[in-house]
């Protein structure tokens, strides 16, 4: 009887209290709210709202009741500025009770959802959206955003990711921290982002967030998640931690020379920061982070015992933070900034306008890119100024001249480097050629790089660099030339990616990659949920069952079983020769690499598809060579075409000088003034050698184009010296012989006559017919 009593007593006091709501809610009045009469205009309405919102903005007035204070002149505004809503409230009480049941019910739900009166004046929660900050908006990321832009710019800068949604007490609840430390970290250089992931769930998923608030870092493409207090001292120490532990060496009296000194072993100017703080500053470490590819960076505490003969010896102001920049020279700074307030904007200038030395050395494609970048129109002309030297006390001298040289002599279309001969041995022979005067010493080349595949025009210096006055004032004339005489480098050639020289091997790598994959396991283990750890789990107890099924397989089988005898030698014969055929035919179906070329040779019976019935627009580039010459040709052949080989349009053939002499020498007949016809009365007209041409037949227009090979006569020797060279080999004589040596020059300029073969600039020689090939 009494449960029954208590029970009636709370359902009157749930009514009454209902009551009472609806009550409070029926008697909002917003003429009475904003102090206005009914008659009042939108002006004066207006004007009231004005004043009465800056009179009661939370964050201007303090008093503990202003938050409901705005919002109720907010929505007396909302209501009095609309004539719908206005004439609705006017004649019903309610300003939306004239649209009929549905809206109405609707426009209730509305108005509980997006304004949220009660619940958000009691937990001071503004989940209004209309009144949410937007601050977070410009931090907001997409998925494609993500994967394009924010993932590859975290290998230079790290991020800090807040995975949010609508409805979330907690995210309102860490919001005023979030704003400040997001305002905070951006000022110092690292990258915020926002995953709405009511919005955008795939990337969310992506991230591995399956709760909000989530907040995680990302560097160099890796995610880590933050698993502290949410306070301002947490976030900025968890972007620390983000950042490898090796960015900033502590520099003191006894290591700084040794510092300074490794700009020639790491190829990087070297930076010291002075200020008296005893920890390196976040600001420090984040720019060390953006720019470690090309610097190395120290940190010199002026308040250490320690640092005194350090401090007086470059004049440091132990008051004022000082950044030096040391290059090639470590006893005088190469430049200096000093600032009371390092500003991250400061810092970047200075950094990028000293991000190479005054005469960086070569050691990848990247660098050879940056410092000397492809010709982008005729007034944006940048050439470079390369030494060829090697390693050693003998061409230390050579280096220091060119070194002063550029020192005197650097400006911004004209860039000074060096390279070791024997680390990139491909691109110096590019340029020297295996000549003698240049053997075991030191060259300069100035070059021009005129596109992305490796073609460059250079000009070299006749003699060998020796540092001379006499070498100072050649070099000097030549640029001075250049800048009214870009045809002043007038010899062209392509060349290959350099090699990397400093990457780590690939031992190294691996080691590294699965440190750090077992890192991300025993992380994932403590502080990842189940549902992130399903994937490693279902591998490892897969990996158990299967060795511990092997196991009881051989403990329970039948010991009885007769054991293999040994094959027999019939066996074993033929298990080697498939073996051998396996081999064999792996070694056919391997991939070509880099210069091969589908070359087929041209015969009686694929004459007519490959020339004589050819699509119009193709065309077919026949090498012309002979038994004992075929396979250098074909190998110098590739390389020289291997660049043209993208063009559906051109087809690649070899045609056999001994089989097939009297159909190439009907098609030289009509090229006369091109290449000389022997007569039959010659002595030497079987041995007349045409090893070496090439020739671009258009089977559709019937013509084509000559090639004759690159003569050692054009460089100093004589016609006659060549042909009885091409004689010598024809008759099968010792590599090591003269004419061995100019097989290899006969194709040397063949990519620049494909080149002219394609912009339409050689001589066609038309021919009535093609010969039958017999």
């Amino acid at each position: 009887m009494e449960l029954g009593r208590a029970g009636l007593a709370w359902a009157a006091a749930l009514l009454l209290a209902a009551l009472g709501a609806q009550a409070a809610a029926g008697d909002f009045d917003p003429y009475r709210v904003l102090g206005v009469g009914r008659g009042s205009s939108q002006a004066d309405i207006k004007k009231a709202y004005k004043r009465l919102a800056r009179e009661w903005h939370p964050d201007k007035n303090k008093d503990p009741g202003a938050e409901d204070r705005f919002i109720q002149i907010s929505k007396a505004y909302e209501i009095l500025s609309n004539e719908e809503k206005r004439a609705n409230f006017d004649r019903y009480g309610d300003a939306g009770e004239s649209q009929g049941y549905s809206q109405h019910q609707h426009r209730q739900f509305h108005r509980f959802h997006e304004g949220f009166y009660f619940d958000e004046s009691f937990f001071h929660f503004p989940f209004n959206s209309e009144r949410r900050d937007t601050s977070d908006e410009k931090y907001l990321l997409h998925f494609s955003h993500y994967i394009n832009e924010i993932v590859p710019d975290s290998f230079k800068k790290p991020y800090l990711i807040k995975i949010t949604s609508d409805w979330c007490f907690s995210c309102i609840h860490i919001e005023p921290v979030w704003k400040e430390v997001a305002q905070e970290l951006e000022a110092l250089g690292a990258g915020i982002g926002v995953v709405h992931a009511g919005y955008e769930r795939r990337l969310a998923h992506h991230l591995g967030a399956h709760s909000t608030p989530s907040l995680l870092g990302l560097i160099n493409g890796k995610i880590t998640f933050f698993h502290s207090a949410v306070v301002r001292e947490n976030l900025r120490q968890f972007v620390e931690n983000l950042l490898p532990g090796n960015l900033v060496e502590k520099i003191t009296d006894k290591n700084y020379i040794h510092f300074l000194s490794n700009w020639k072993k790491e190829n990087k100017p070297h930076v010291l920061l002075f200020d008296h703080m005893p920890v390196v500053p976040l600001l420090y470490k984040l720019t060390a982070f953006a720019y470690q590819d090309y610097l190395s960076f120290g940190y010199v505490y002026v308040g250490l015992r320690g640092t005194e003969e350090l401090s007086s010896q470059y004049n440091i102001n132990v008051y004022t933070p000082t950044m030096m920049i040391f290059k090639e020279h470590i006893d005088k700074p190469a430049d200096v900034v000093q600032a009371r307030d390092m500003k991250k904007q400061l810092i970047d200038d200075f950094l990028s306008q000293n991000k190479f030395l005054m005469v960086a050395r070569l050691t990848n494609q990247r660098l050879f890119q940056e410092l000397c970048p492809v010709k982008k129109s005729h007034r944006q002309r940048k050439h470079c100024v390369v030494l060829l030297t090697g390693e050693g006390e003998k061409f230390v001298e050579a280096y220091d001249a060119f070194l002063t040289f550029a020192v005197a002599n650097t400006k911004d279309t004209l860039k000074f480097v060096h390279i070791y001969n024997d680390r990139q041995p491909e691109f110096a022979d590019a340029f020297l050629m295996d000549e003698e005067k240049y053997r075991g010493k030191s060259a300069v080349v100035i070059l021009e790089r005129r596109n992305n595949a490796g073609k460059v025009a250079y000009k070299a210096l006749e003699e060998a660099w020796q540092g001379s006055k006499e070498d100072n004032f050649i070099l000097l004339d030549l640029l001075d030339q250049l800048r009214t005489d870009p045809n002043l480098l007038s010899s062209e050639t392509v060349l290959a990616d350099l090699n990397d020289e400093l990457a780590p091997m690939f031992l190294i790598r691996w080691l590294y990659s699965t440190l750090d994959y077992l890192s991300d396991c025993w992380d994932s283990l403590f502080h990842s949920n189940w549902r992130e750890m399903m994937p490693l789990l279902s591998l490892l107890f897969s990996a158990l069952f299967i060795l511990f099924g092997t196991v009881i397989v051989q403990a329970f089988s039948d010991s009885s079983d007769p054991r293999d005898s040994p094959p027999s030698e019939k066996e074993e014969t033929a298990a080697k020769t498939e073996k051998n055929d396996a081999s064999f035919s792996k070694e056919s179906n391997r991939i070509p690499k880099k210069g091969f070329v589908e070359v087929t040779e041209l015969t009686d019976i694929n004459y007519n598809s490959n020339l004589v019935r050819l699509r119009p627009g193709h065309m077919n580039v026949v090498l012309i060579l002979s038994n004992s010459t075929k396979t250098a040709l074909l190998q110098k052949f590739a390389l020289e075409v291997y660049t043209f080989t993208g063009s559906s349009s051109l087809h690649f053939s070899f045609l056999s000088l001994d089989k097939h002499r009297e159909w190439l020498e009907y098609l030289l007949e009509f090229a006369q003034d091109a290449a000389p016809i022997p007569n039959q009365y010659d002595k030497h007209f079987l041995e007349r050698d045409y090893t070496g041409y090439v020739l671009a037949l258009n089977g559709h227009k019937k013509y084509f184009c000559l090639f004759k090979p690159h003569r050692s006569g054009d460089e100093g020797g004589s016609p006659e010296d060549y042909n009885s060279s091409l004689h010598a080999e024809a008759r099968g004589k010792s590599s090591c012989s003269p004419g061995s040596r100019s097989i290899k020059t006969k194709l040397h300029k063949l990519s620049f006559w494909m080149e002219r073969l394609l912009e339409g600039s050689l001589q066609r020689f038309y021919i009535p017919s093609w010969p039958a090939l017999d």
